[in-house]
């Protein structure tokens, strides 16, 4: 029985912490969180201690391994003080916002052994695992080109908007990683473009709402990305992997498969899931259940914190060639 703390009682922190407390092979011991009430709410719900400060519960000796869902400013400092007491860590991407600082954890955390799991939940997404499997297995030859679609339902506030390091950092992290994933091999070209289409207002943030990236790696494999703050349809996630024996696809989901045909509608369906926490809802789970079963048996992790390093190097090399109108090299 793993013993777990979980940092952090906001969106992310629910989830990890409510998920804990269901799996079998973990014990949720306590939640932090700086806002008392955020804490105190949720250990009741979830029947375990509260705290206002997260260190206190990274140094308990019945706690093994931590699941850091902290703003992304205290991401190094949490898991680091939580390696060098030897815990398992669980850590919501991205390392840091700075690629100076994620290197450095990173050399940290290699010089004393560190048990730490990047939180790419996206990978163990069960139509995510299906493609990954179904490429190794050789079914549609070697990979030629990945396409990715990631489309919000609506822009997030100002006050996120500020603190998230931008569209690039922020939300295509997680497709990076998906394709370095499905690619099997490094990007080593990006070529970006970005623009305020939803709301051009976004120059107060620096930031951009709808962005397209293309990628290729030494071999000449290819990938697009094309992402956007605002699917007035609802949450929009789909992949296509082209390879040199077929094709695989994913598609949205939705609450049911049920579709209808009238005389005003053809093969109309039930709207997209909502939001992230619903359409990853299991790949949250499997996510803790991977983590768990590394940590139980020694094992190496299923997402490294490189990993985590190299999706962030490819968010600045996407930010720079859309600043500069030029492909940039990783």
């Amino acid at each position: 029985m793993l013993r777990v703390a979980v940092l952090g009682a906001g969106r992310i922190g629910k989830i990890h912490a409510a998920n804990v407390a269901m799996n079998r092979n973990a014990k949720l011991v306590a939640v932090a969180d700086p806002f008392g009430d955020a804490a105190s709410s949720l250990a009741d719900l979830l029947s375990c201690e509260a705290s206002q400060d997260p260190i206190p519960l990274i140094e308990r000796d019945d706690v093994d391994a931590v699941v850091i869902g902290t703003p992304t400013d205290t991401h190094v400092s949490l898991m680091l003080h939580a390696v060098r007491l030897g815990k398992a860590v669980l850590c919501e991407k991205p390392i840091d916002l700075d690629i100076a600082k994620a290197d450095a954890a990173l050399h940290e955390i290699e010089r004393l052994n560190g048990r730490v799991m990047l939180a790419f939940n996206r990978r163990f997404d069960p139509s995510a695992q299906q493609l990954r499997q179904t490429i190794d297995a050789g079914t549609i030859g070697e990979v030629r080109q990945v396409i990715i679609t990631s489309r919000d339902p609506g822009l997030p506030s100002r006050e996120y908007l500020k603190h998230s390091g931008g569209i690039f950092r922020d939300m295509v992290i997680h497709d990076f990683d998906m394709a370095r994933w499905l690619l099997g091999e490094e990007p080593t070209e990006v070529m970006a473009t970005a623009s305020r289409l939803v709301d051009p207002a976004l120059t107060e943030v620096d930031d951009f709402d709808t962005v397209m990236v293309q990628m290729r790696t030494a071999s000449g494999r290819q990938c697009h990305i094309n992402c956007c703050r605002e699917a007035v349809y609802g949450y929009d996630q789909r992949f296509e992997i082209f390879g040199s024996a077929g094709m695989l696809q994913n598609e949205n989901l939705r609450p049911t498969t049920v579709r209808r045909w009238t005389r005003h509608e053809t093969e109309a369906g039930e709207p997209l899931l909502n939001f992230f926490l619903e359409r990853y809802a299991d790949a949250y789970r499997y996510e803790l259940d991977a983590f768990i079963a590394a940590v139980q048996a020694g094992s190496p992790m299923p997402v490294t914190p490189f990993d985590g390093r190299q999706a962030l190097r490819l968010a600045d090399c996407a930010l720079e060639s859309a600043l500069s109108g030029r492909s940039v090299r990783v």
